[in-house]
């Protein structure tokens, strides 16, 4: 029981760690990544659609991002959905293709971009330790019902904790990563 109450916890740490990662990509850093068009979604036929499973996205150049869609017919469709989203990015297109330049972002911009970032790590900080204090319950309830000694729970609850500690790490260096990203000019 109490192996199964820490396998659970830490199968969701980890979920909750690659969310933060997820979140973290879409921080904008002055530079053009294919992820950062994961979160568009285009009114496709009257379904909304990431555009990342109807474009291919390519990056020529540091601060450009190429889209080619799979659908020609759809290019003023993702042009809109592109130009509509938090990205603040104004695209072109050709009629072949989508041409979107990254504008640089400014000083203050940076730093704003920074505190979005160390956010998002606190929130999944808060998220780790709301985990924590459930599989903590869990173990208490174990324990209570008799189903485990005091002994073991100690080493359970320490357990619990190394991991806790471990993901947090993660999550500080994902973190420390952007910072390093969102300041590099």
């Amino acid at each position: 029981m109490i192996e199964e109450t820490l396998f659970d916890a830490e199968e969701k740490m980890e979920k909750a760690v690659a969310v933060a990662k997820d979140d973290l990509t879409s921080v904008r850093t002055g530079r053009a990544t294919p992820s950062m068009f994961s979160r568009v979604v285009v009114d496709y036929y009257d379904t909304p659609t990431p555009l990342n499973q109807l474009a291919s996205v390519s990056i020529p150049e540091a601060r450009m991002a190429v889209i080619k869609p799979y659908d020609a017919s759809q290019l003023k469709e993702m042009e809109k959905a592109i130009a509509n989203s938090d990205l603040g990015v104004n695209p072109s297109n050709d009629g072949q293709i989508i041409r979107v330049i990254i504008p640089q972002l400014s000083e203050e911009r940076r730093k704003e971009m920074v505190k979005v970032a160390r956010g998002k790590g606190e929130d999944a900080r808060v998220v780790l330790r709301g985990l924590r204090r459930k599989a903590m319950d869990e173990l208490h309830r174990i324990q209570r019902d008799g189903e485990a000694g005091e002994d073991e729970v100690v080493r359970a609850e320490k357990e619990l904790q190394q991991a806790v500690d471990r993901y947090v790490a993660q999550i500080d260096e994902l973190v420390k990563n952007k910072e390093t990203e969102l300041l590099e000019v």
